[in-house]
């Protein structure tokens, strides 16, 4: 028995034809039915139930000259930090009945530069984007289509788009000054590459702050396995830190992970911190000090803020979110 060929898409024609009545007609019931008479929107409703019609969000755009979405610009889906601001960015979106487009970027900018100029191609209103150092190329993207754009992840208010996010500089000063304080002086620094992500330079920078304490750093990924990486690095040391703090809680858990699987007792023989605060940092075992940041809540003003900019032109102010330590079991005085 041959496959029954697809039906062709009903379109507004086809409709109008089966109601017995103009394409202008089946336009206002679909956008404005309040302008039709009750027995018109009958015949035109009956025929879209019969020919299973729905609306093509492209001719919607054409004829509004909307398309109702904006593009989001990430690093990259695997780490959790992202999918749950995207999360919240989409649900506070959807509010203004604005839909949301993500792009991966690998943390490269002219990758970056590239994904955006595609979402501007299919008719982004606005864009999100993740730090503030970017391709000549997207600024000048952005220059010339006058999109509203707004940079996420960093507090910066000199900067020339408005900034929603930390500080990330005072974030790692919180964390460092937290470990010192435990009588921690010899630490090791666990982050991924810095020449491209800007919010780990300023991280680093912040490290840098705290001078009263020993600093090894261990340059690797932002995975798991990175973390297991630097974690038998930091193993074969002649002298062991005292403590680790990771600039990430998915690098924390991988060193976590790596440093009981070699038997060494956290926190009893090593002290251990992460960053970012993730639904997994409180539920590993021991539970992981770390620095809280508020993701879902940079996400749902980042919404609001690109929202007011797309549909009222209100250009957003800058907004800082403050980190928070959050003191758990993976961190101990140093006896």
């Amino acid at each position: 028995m041959k496959p029954e060929r697809p039906r062709k898409r009903s379109n507004l024609r086809d409709v109008a034809k089966a109601a017995g009545v103009s394409v202008a007609t089946v336009s206002r019931v679909l956008n404005a039915p309040q302008t039709v008479t009750p027995k018109t929107r009958e015949k035109v409703e009956a025929a879209i139930r019969e020919l299973r019609f729905v609306p093509s969000a492209a001719a919607r755009a054409i004829n509004s000259g909307r398309t109702r979405f904006v593009g989001a610009l990430v690093p990259t889906l695997d780490n959790a930090i992202f999918a749950k601001f995207l999360a919240a960015l989409e649900q506070k979106l959807g509010q203004s009945n604005l839909s949301l487009v993500v792009a991966t970027t690998g943390n490269d900018p002219k990758i970056e530069a590239e994904k955006a100029q595609g979402l501007m191609n299919i008719g982004a209103e606005g864009l999100v984007l993740s730090g503030i150092h970017h391709d000549p190329t997207l600024y000048e993207l952005i220059e010339r289509t006058q999109v509203p754009a707004i940079a996420t992840s960093y507090y910066a208010p000199q900067y020339d788009l408005p900034t929603i996010g930390y500080d990330n500089v005072l974030t790692s000063e919180t964390a460092m000054k937290y470990l010192v304080g435990l009588g921690h002086t010899d630490i090791a620094v666990v982050h991924g590459q810095s020449d491209t992500n800007d919010r780990t330079r300023a991280r680093l920078a912040g490290v840098a702050n705290v001078t009263n304490a020993k600093v090894r750093y261990y340059n690797n990924g932002l995975s798991l396995m990175d973390g297991r990486v630097a974690a038998r690095e930091i193993i074969k040391a002649d002298v062991r830190p005292t403590a680790i703090l990771c600039l990430s809680d998915v690098i924390a858990m991988g060193v976590l992970f790596e440093l009981q699987r070699h038997g060494i007792s956290v926190p009893d023989d090593i002290s251990l911190m992460g960053m970012d605060d993730l639904p997994g940092a409180s539920n590993v075992y021991p539970a992981l000090t770390t620095v809280h940041l508020p993701v879902s809540r940079m996400g749902e003003a980042a919404a609001v803020a690109i929202a007011g900019w797309v549909e009222d032109r209100e250009v957003p102010e800058h907004r800082l979110f403050e980190p928070t330590l959050m003191e758990r079991e993976s961190t101990a005085r140093r006896s």
